[in-house]
């Protein structure tokens, strides 16, 4: 059975759900990143967001940091309705430099003539594909991440009381990948975490075409 995204993502609207809290902390950890990430030469930056639903953990954040002026977005989601969700948020919002595309997140055909971002947010993508799969998507992210760039995540804590999420953090720390926070509430069961890119090989390969990252299970 697919999942009924539009229905999930209905819990962000209650503001003591374990959604609207996790959204809290994506938005506040997004806010340090914006601050303390790198940019180019013209003190723009460069933003992923992939399953990014309707952008509401990014939008609202750039629209306060200067009105989106200096960040370049791309957001990627595959649900059409949340997409244009996504694209009508935007546009209400005055963000000039926003692209939002209708795509697979997983497929690395998406990524063609992608220059690397500055921050990347994967959030809500950990939890919902395989434990092989979120271990190849993070070796791959030295072709999506620029040297020193912000990768902000989340993942929770499964019913039996297992915690993915420290699987997830070693397995950055193992491609080359610095820990600047990590939130995990007692009472709740979702983590995020941020982590910089600080050890990006010299010469990084392309993305491989026709190849898959990651798929939703």
């Amino acid at each position: 059975m697919t999942k009924d995204w539009l229905r999930w993502h209905q819990d962000y609207d209650s503001p003591n759900s374990s959604l609207a809290r996790r959204l809290r902390v994506v938005q506040h950890d997004l806010r340090r990143a914006l601050t303390e990430s790198p940019h180019d030469e013209h003190g723009a930056r460069r933003l992923i967001s992939i399953c990014a639903g309707d952008g509401r953990d990014v939008l609202p954040v750039l629209a306060e940091h200067d009105g989106g002026r200096t960040v370049e977005a791309l957001l990627i989601e595959r649900d059409p309705a949340l997409s244009q969700r996504a694209r009508t948020a935007a546009i209400g919002l005055g963000l000039p430099r926003i692209d939002v595309r209708a795509a697979d997140a997983g497929a690395t055909d998406t990524y063609v003539n992608i220059q690397p971002a500055h921050l990347l947010l994967a959030c809500g993508v950990f939890g919902n594909i395989t434990v092989n799969d979120v271990r190849r998507t993070i070796a791959m992210l030295h072709t999506l991440v620029a040297a020193e760039g912000i990768v902000i995540w989340t993942r929770g804590r499964t019913y039996d009381g297992h915690d993915p999420s420290h699987d997830i953090r070693a397995c950055l720390a193992e491609n080359g990948f610095s820990e600047m926070s990590f939130t995990s509430p007692t009472d709740a069961r979702f983590r995020v975490g941020m982590h910089r890119l600080t050890t990006r090989p010299t010469t990084v390969p392309p993305m491989p075409p026709g190849t898959r990252m990651f798929s939703f299970i």
